[in-house]
């Protein structure tokens, strides 16, 4: 169950088949045999974790998840599977960042590979991850980051056919030994985007002409390793290729579909952030609340002290709300079709908004155990480093913010709440009293709900548009099927066209539960807001008003999901009270954030202090949970 946090002592990982289950068990007995003193000594000088790769080659852990069925040479273990990457994505942020992240840029450096028509790459790199090799993703640039349409990696064609690849790659994990790096790179011979002019016009398909993904070898004379950019045991690579010899055979993508395969690819890695961030928060809530329980001043346990209380029931409520978004997140994943994207939404959300909870965490955490969470026995300090980290990878938080707006029109507007445009045009919808904005914002919304059906039958655009946001309910998935989709997800863009069904209803399953009533109420005047005071075009082009619209708007779905996993789950009324009563105060603090922008409208100003509202206190609740917190005191401790 989800309201219980992970222990791998005793997991038995029933949910999967017996293979999969082999393998985790088998990574999870290689730490705790290992134990903490090694994986601490091990992070503290640095030591490339070349035994933990030898088992990985040993058991053929990363060649049986991460190898698609179609390049399984007929082995039935081997499949890319959505929630057993996800398992494994957690334990290994449970036990260590520095481990997770080899993973998880193998997996980013495997993406543009699978998503091409190369069959011999393909194949290639199934033969190296059966012999335990790992792989890197060479997109960033020191000098130009995200900005790939700038990238200074030229290939000069021969005549005769194939390139000469000449550039500097940075931030690039596994970079020093990778067997393959798919690099990101252009053709001296053909122009290159305007990067500033792009954001304001989709290039055209002639543009992107020059665009070329294609595979590299880290142990060629020609690839220059420079150094390790961070101080860490992890290697983050800058690297050069200097006159490197790129055949033909070695391209993976040409023109528009680089970039595609660059996104679609990131698409699927940050995904893994979310696990890693719950791995690492459950490791480090067990050494807090058990250090916290078992010690005593002034004569009473830390963990009776109110504001360490306080502490540790939002962290605790924090992070089953984090594990309960994840793994509904898993099934939209692996239900992702072409006529469903919705996953493009739920996976920025996942990257974003779960490694910022995780984050959150420990730094309640260490402001409830102080001293203690940097004294070199513990794992907490590897865990707040790697909190830090998440949420800024994969994309920061600011992109994948800027990603999640382009969702928001189509999500928080059901074709059957379009009676709600008449708000814009009522005299005064943006400054009159909040109880007169409201009665008239839902007597709009229940007309729309009640007529549009009816409607629809009449008006064919109406009927389109219903038919494009019914979708089938997505069931639970951790079934042993091969994700096959999420290498063929095709164009990165047209994300204005993905449709949503209505939020509503599974929040009204919950109104019984206070605090998700309160959030409810608050998600209602956050449509109000948005129907009465859209952003200007102006406010449009302003990410930071823009970030603080998606502070908003981003909780809603984010909601969703946890209450979606709920109802499957039957999690308690009291914990989900507790994950609502967080909520409703953040949303409030987000509400106030938007009023005092500097760019917001005087309509915008008062729209939104509609959403402030204070959470139901409930002392019984609170204390039940605390209880829940405490219990898990204790329950484990790695082996030393």
């Amino acid at each position: 169950m989800t309201t219980t946090l992970f222990n791998p002592k005793t997991s038995e990982f029933a949910e999967f088949d017996a293979q999969t289950r082999r393998l985790l068990r088998a990574t999870v007995d290689w730490f705790e045999s290992r134990g903490k003193a090694a994986l601490k000594s091990d992070d503290r000088d640095r030591i490339w974790y070349a035994d933990f790769l030898d088992f990985v080659k040993r058991e053929r852990v990363f060649a049986t998840f991460l190898t698609p069925a179609a390049e399984a040479n007929g082995d039935p273990n081997k499949r890319w599977d959505t929630a057993r990457i996800a398992m494994l994505s957690k334990i290994l942020g449970f036990y260590g960042m520095s481990y997770w992240y080899v993973w998880q840029v193998t997996i980013l450096g495997l993406g543009p590979i699978w998503q091409s028509d190369n069959t011999a790459a393909k194949r290639k790199a199934a033969a190296l991850l059966d012999s335990g090799e790992i792989f890197a993703f060479g997109l960033s640039e020191k000098e130009h980051g995200a900005d790939v349409y700038s990238t200074d990696t030229v290939l000069e064609p021969h005549p005769g056919g194939g390139y000469t690849a000449t550039g500097s790659k940075h931030y690039i994990g596994n970079g020093n030994l990778a067997a393959m790096v798919s690099v990101f790179g252009r053709r001296a011979d053909k122009p290159i985007i305007d990067s500033a002019k792009a954001l304001d016009s989709k290039p055209t398909q002639e543009d992107y002409e020059g665009y070329l993904f294609f595979v590299a070898d880290s142990k060629h004379k020609n690839y220059k390793l420079r150094r390790n950019v961070v101080d860490s045991q992890m290697y983050v690579a800058a690297f050069d290729l200097e006159q490197y010899p790129v055949a033909e055979e070695d391209i993976l993508h040409r023109g528009e579909d680089a970039f595609h395969a660059a996104m679609n690819t990131v698409n699927v890695g940050k995904f893994n952030l979310g696990f890693g961030a719950v791995g690492a928060c459950e490791h480090a809530y067990y050494e807090a609340i058990t250090h916290a329980e078992d010690r005593i001043l002034f004569g009473h346990r830390v963990t009776e002290f109110p504001q360490v209380r306080s502490l540790l029931t939002d962290s605790y409520a924090r992070l089953i709300g984090m594990k309960l978004y994840s793994e509904r997140a898993i099934d939209y994943l692996r239900c992702a079709a072409p006529e469903d994207r919705r996953y493009l939404l739920f996976n920025a959300i996942e990257k974003m908004t779960v490694t910022r909870q995780g984050q959150r965490i420990v730094e309640d955490l260490a402001d409830v155990i102080a001293a203690r969470g940097f004294e070199n026995d513990m794992y907490f300090p590897m865990a707040m480093l790697g909190l830090f980290g998440l949420p800024r990878l994969e994309g920061t938080v600011h992109v994948n913010m800027a990603l999640s707006l382009k969702f928001m029109a189509n999500y928080m507007f059901h074709p059957i709440d379009a009676g709600l445009a008449a708000l814009r045009l009522l005299p005064g919808a943006g400054v009159v009293p909040k109880s007169t904005v409201r009665a008239v914002s839902t007597a709009l919304s229940w007309s729309s709900r009640q007529l549009a059906p009816r409607a629809a039958a009449a008006v064919p655009k109406l009927r389109t548009e219903l038919a494009g946001a019914s979708y089938p309910t997505v069931p639970t998935r951790r079934d042993a099927a091969d994700d096959e989709f999420l290498f063929r997800q095709g164009p990165s863009s047209g994300l204005g066209r993905i449709r949503f069904r209505d939020w509503r209803p599974v929040f009204e399953k919950f109104t019984h539960i206070p605090n998700v009533a309160v959030f409810f109420d608050q998600a209602l005047a956050f449509q109000t807001l948005l129907a009465a005071a859209a952003p200007t075009a102006a406010q449009q082009r302003d990410v930071d008003f823009l970030f603080a619209l998606g502070e908003l708007f981003t909780a809603v779905p984010y909601a969703q999901l946890i209450l979606e996993q709920a109802e499957i789950e039957g999690t308690g009324a009291d914990v989900l009270d507790q994950i609502f009563d967080g909520f409703v105060r953040e949303f409030s603090r987000n509400a106030l954030t938007l009023h005092t922008k500097p760019a917001a409208t005087k309509a915008q100003q008062t729209r939104a202090l509609d959403l402030i509202r204070r959470p139901v206190a409930d002392r019984a609740r609170f204390e039940q949970v605390l209880g829940q917190a405490r219990a898990h005191a204790g329950v484990y401790v790695m082996n030393r």
